[in-house]
């Protein structure tokens, strides 16, 4: 878990929480995070605002070292200088399976989708492994 507790009130800080742990709190020079429909590059003194997070690759800069995260969905806050990221699941990069990511790709299509539900499941599915691959990759 990252924390920095030294940080001054005027900084951007991120807070990353999931059903299980806070996973990250600390201070940050920018955050990107993927959207639902696109991604999204946040600085200090952001206007506040709320959105739908998608499953993808989300980057904390600090001090010019980046940390690369996969998030599988949730929401963000920013408001005061605080990014509040509510997630299922968040990942440090590095450790993502890519292997086991491409396994879950190959299943999930060809799954049978005769119904809207369980062709949705399949497309989430589907981009939740794309994700992973494309996030893993990248930290490699």
């Amino acid at each position: 878990m990252a924390k920095d507790t030294a940080a001054a009130a005027d900084e951007m800080r991120i807070v990353v929480v999931t059903p299980e742990t806070t996973l990250v709190d600390c201070a940050a020079d920018f955050v990107a995070l993927p959207l639902f429909d696109g991604e999204i590059g946040i600085a200090e003194n952001h206007s506040p605002m709320i959105g739908r997070l998608g499953y993808g690759e989300m980057r904390i800069v600090r001090n010019e070292v980046e940390q690369k995260y996969y998030v599988d969905g949730g929401f963000v806050q920013v408001v005061d200088n605080v990014v509040s990221v509510l997630t299922n699941r968040a990942v440090p990069a590095a450790e993502l399976n890519v292997a086991a990511a491409e396994q879950q790709l190959e299943t999930a299509k060809n799954l049978k989708a005769d119904t809207d539900e369980l062709l949705a499941i399949r497309d989430r599915t589907i981009a939740q492994a794309r994700a992973q691959i494309r996030t893993g990759r990248r930290a490699k």
